[in-house]
């Protein structure tokens, strides 16, 4: 017969493996730029290795001419292979633009987070005249604020499986400006291919009316 002492299971507190502490992370919200807002300098390294450039599909070679990209109006767009075919679908609006943005003063700089080995192939296949710069570190889109550590995109999008930058596409002008911008975070709206092309216009209107002054 059990006695009081014993009836019950005996248990060493020694063996007991406390669970980890688990702590959830709070994630703060992205606060992208917007209209208004000045852009922090941010630096575009002029060394080759950072840049890709094609023309009707091909890739080219030429001096990176920054002086001449920054000193009038700039679309600046994010893109990242692993948005797939979303990220395809905005090369291709955007191709369908860049002659016009250049005919209205401006250029057109397109911001990736990394090289992408099949970007020559889909260059050629869609006929693509962009230039890409590399920022392997993501430290323009974080001046954006349209990435973040510690809002990763798998949270936010499904079928992302890797923290990149939004497809957000801007206008600034030389005084790094935001004069335009735009987040498609829902994918249902339509490409703004004319309140791009009207903003680069106007602006380089009044860039050239400062410089004549």
């Amino acid at each position: 017969m059990l006695t009081a002492t014993n009836k019950y299971p005996f248990f060493d507190l020694s063996e007991i493996i406390p669970d980890p502490d688990y702590t959830i992370k709070s994630y703060k919200p992205l606060t992208p730029v917007k209209y208004g807002n000045y852009v922090p300098d941010f630096i575009l390294n002029p060394q080759g290795s950072n840049w890709q450039q094609f023309y009707n599909g091909s890739e080219t070679r030429g001096p990176i001419l920054l002086r001449h990209l920054l000193d009038r109006p700039l679309v600046i767009t994010f893109y990242s292979r692993h948005w797939k075919n979303l990220g395809i679908d905005h090369l291709k609006q955007l191709n369908t633009i860049q002659h016009e943005i250049k005919a209205n003063g401006g250029n057109l700089l397109i911001i990736a987070d990394e090289r992408d080995e099949d970007l020559q192939n889909k260059a050629w296949e869609h006929n693509l005249s962009l230039n890409f710069y590399y920022d392997t570190e993501n430290e323009i889109a974080k001046k954006f604020r349209v990435y973040s550590d510690e809002n990763p995109a798998w949270n936010r999008f499904s079928g992302v499986d890797e923290n990149v930058s939004l497809l957000a596409t801007y206008v600034i002008d030389p005084s790094r400006q935001v004069i335009y911008d735009h987040l498609n975070l829902n994918f249902n709206e339509a490409f703004p291919a004319r309140e791009i092309i009207s903003h680069v216009y106007v602006t380089a209107l009044i860039n050239n009316q400062r410089k004549s002054a």
